[in-house]
């Protein structure tokens, strides 16, 4: 039993992260506490998608002159499919806190259930 979950720990933990950040999301009014829940969800899948990637043993896919045994090499694939999760998740970070930025500025308040009020009341 303990040899599995070591065996699987990366993934134990992107499973523990992932569910961290849902109930973050799920639990919480604060608009700025979402995002961080949507940072660590997303740090959780690089933590799986790199952990999965990883053969025990094998090396960076970096070919040296004279190398032909490619089969010592990790895949470099999720590698860079992480990469650009990275990217794209400090892009939508950045743009959301921008967002919360301006929702602050003309309401004067970044709590979810306070904004469903003041929408309420207008619409009435």
């Amino acid at each position: 039993m303990l040899e599995r979950i070591l065996e699987n720990r990366f993934a134990i933990v992107a499973v523990i992260l992932f569910g961290v950040g849902l109930l973050n999301m799920m639990l919480r009014f604060n608009l700025l506490k979402k995002v961080i829940g949507f940072s660590i969800m997303d740090s959780a899948i690089f933590l799986l998608l790199a952990s999965l990637g990883y053969i025990e043993g094998h090396t960076a896919p970096i070919v040296q002159e004279g190398s032909v045994n490619a089969a010592l090499y990790i895949n470099p694939i999720p590698s860079g499919l992480v990469l650009t999760g990275i990217v794209v998740s400090v892009s939508v970070t950045a743009f959301s806190l921008a967002l919360i930025q301006r929702i602050y500025k003309r309401y004067g308040t970044i709590e979810l259930d306070e904004l469903l009020e003041r929408a309420k009341k207008e619409e009435d």
